[in-house]
Order: structure tokens, then C-alpha cells, then sequence
């Protein structure tokens, strides 16, 4: 009799094992339909072009209709004897230099400022200082370019007006030109404002009443308990700023249409990249271009997560 349940009750185990793989198999297959956009969009606008880009290295395509043929690591080698390459980089190593601190400091003051308790209307100043964001760059960008204008624009004309006799001529100097690019850039500081925000909102109000019973000032509670609270949140702006910087583009194409006036000031890597792939129209040698600058960006992120572990504090992470 035991035999006999034993050899019913098998193939019913099998039965359910084959239902559910059936089950687990039609499972899979809806979800590889739901998520195909998403990995036709990868391999057509990410893998597949990144690939063309690194082979493309290798010959000497352009679109002057020229044969293509291999040539090997020529290209890379030609990055080195190319003095407008490393102009370029340095000219982006010396914004950023100015633009960085700026850009994450200014946005956390201003979250500070949102963030006390003895502001009012704390909704209409969210909403004033996010609005620009959602401005399309480029019109913000010709509506800057008109109020940094020297003669006529709106910033010149109040300090003239307060006294200035000389004002700076913003877009024609070599010396104002990175502080106006850096002016007209916390137009749309409103994202990295409310992302600050949100993380000064979320450190723990038991931590400044600690600190308070301890006898620490405002400054005392913004070094040892703010700034490593929000650690995590300044280490993402950080990254993306940085990322963001080697990337400039937008902003010296419009204002002076890509010429690097003044001085070649404004000849950004990016911008000189756009110029070798759509001016020149050397698709290899600025296919190069990009990995190297790849290559530059996935360095300095490397360092900022290898260097993170040192100021970066996360409360869920046992150290």
C-alpha cells in the first residue's frame, strides 16, 4: 500500500515541478518584454555606438568621403603631439577650479538658508530659486549673454549706476570671462539646492540636541554633525559636478560660437571635441578624443570613491 502511494504521489511532485517551471519560464519572458525597450535603447544608443567609437579609433575615417583603412594606435599617439589638446583640458582644469567650489557651496548655503526655522515663506523661495532650472539652457544662456553684455547689458548699467566708472567687460576678457561663466551657471543651482535639502532635512534633530547639551555652537554643530550627515549627499554632487565640468559644452558653443574667444579662454575639451568631430569632420581622431576623455573622467571618479571612505559617512555602515 505504501508502494503504492509513493509511486501517485511522484508524479504529481513532478507535475508541479514542471508547472512551475513552465510558470517561472512565462514569468521570465513577460519580463524580459517589459524591460526590451529599455535594453534595445542600451545596445543601440550606449554599447553599440561606445564600441563603434573604440574601433573607430583605429582608422583614420572621416567624412570627406577618404578611404578607411587601419592605422593602428597612430591617433593616440597624435593626442600627445596635439598642444590644442591640453590647452583645452587645462582651460576646463581652470573653470573648474573656480566653478566647482562655487557650485557646491553656494547651493548648500542656500539650503541652510531654507532650512532654518526662523525663515518665512519658505515655499516661495523653493519654488523661486528651482524655477530656473526648468528654463530651457539655451535661452537662459542668451538671456545672460544680453545682461553680461558690457555695454548695454543690465549688470554693467547698476554698477554704473552705483558708481562702478569701469565695469568689467564680462564675455571680452581674460579675466572676467571664467567669473561670468560661473555667474551665469548658478542660474541653475535650484536641483543641487533642493538635493541638499532634502538631506539637511533627513540628519537626525536628536543629534543637535546632543550636541547642543554638550555646549556646541552653530559652527561646532555644522562641522560634527551637518556636514557628515550630509557626507553622502555632497560626495554625489560632487561626482556629477566634476562629470559635469569635463563635459562643458553648451554654455561657450552659444555665447561665442564655439570660436574660444576670448583668447581661447573658452576653448573647452568638449567644445574642441564638437569642433574636430562636426568642423573637421575627423570622426576617428575625435572618437579618440572621447575615450581619452573617458578615460580622464573615469580616473578622477576612481580617486574621489578611493578617497571617499576617508570624509564620506554613512550611519548604516560599520566602520
Amino acid at each position: 500500500m505504501a508502494a503504492v502511494t509513493e509511486t501517485t504521489t511522484q508524479p504529481r511532485a513532478q507535475t508541479k515541478r514542471g508547472r512551475s517551471k513552465v510558470l517561472a519560464r512565462r514569468e521570465a519572458m513577460w519580463g524580459y518584454l517589459f524591460i526590451s525597450p529599455f535594453i534595445v535603447g542600451i545596445l543601440g544608443f550606449t554599447l553599440i555606438p561606445t564600441v563603434a567609437t573604440l574601433v573607430m579609433s583605429f582608422t583614420n575615417f572621416t567624412l570627406s568621403g577618404a578611404p578607411t583603412s587601419f592605422i593602428g594606435v597612430t591617433n593616440y599617439q597624435r593626442l600627445f603631439r596635439d598642444s590644442q589638446i591640453w590647452s583645452s583640458l587645462l582651460v576646463t582644469v581652470r573653470f573648474a577650479a573656480i566653478a566647482l567650489p562655487v557650485g557646491l557651496i553656494l547651493p548648500l548655503g542656500l539650503a541652510l538658508m531654507l532650512n532654518s526655522k526662523s525663515l518665512r515663506a519658505k515655499s516661495l523661495f523653493r519654488t523661486l530659486f528651482y524655477f530656473p532650472y526648468i528654463v530651457p539652457f539655451v535661452a537662459a544662456i542668451f538671456v545672460w549673454g544680453a545682461l553680461l553684455n558690457a555695454e548695454t547689458g543690465w549688470i554693467n548699467q547698476f554698477l554704473r549706476w552705483v558708481g562702478v566708472a569701469n565695469p568689467p567687460n564680462w564675455l571680452n576678457s581674460v579675466v572676467w570671462i571664467y567669473p561670468a561663466l560661473v555667474i551665469l551657471g548658478l542660474w541653475g543651482i535650484g536641483n543641487a539646492m533642493l538635493i541638499f535639502l532634502a538631506s539637511l532635512q533627513g540628519v537626525p534633530t536628536e543629534l543637535y540636541n546632543a550636541a547642543e547639551i554638550d555646549g556646541a555652537g552653530w559652527w561646532q554643530s555644522m562641522w560634527n554633525v551637518t556636514l557628515p550627515m550630509i557626507s553622502p549627499v555632497i560626495f554625489y554632487n560632487l561626482t556629477l559636478s566634476i562629470v559635469g565640468l569635463f563635459q562643458y559644452f553648451t554654455v561657450p558653443l552659444v555665447l561665442n560660437q564655439g570660436t574660444g574667444a576670448p583668447g581661447g579662454t573658452t576653448m573647452f575639451y568638449n567644445l574642441y571635441l564638437y569642433k574636430v568631430f562636426f568642423t573637421y569632420q575627423n570622426m576617428a581622431y575625435g572618437a579618440t578624443m572621447a575615450w581619452l576623455l573617458f578615460v580622464i573622467i573615469l580616473v578622477v571618479t576612481l580617486v574621489l570613491f578611493r578617497t571617499s571612505r576617508y570624509w564620506v559617512y554613512y550611519a548604516a555602515e560599520n566602520r
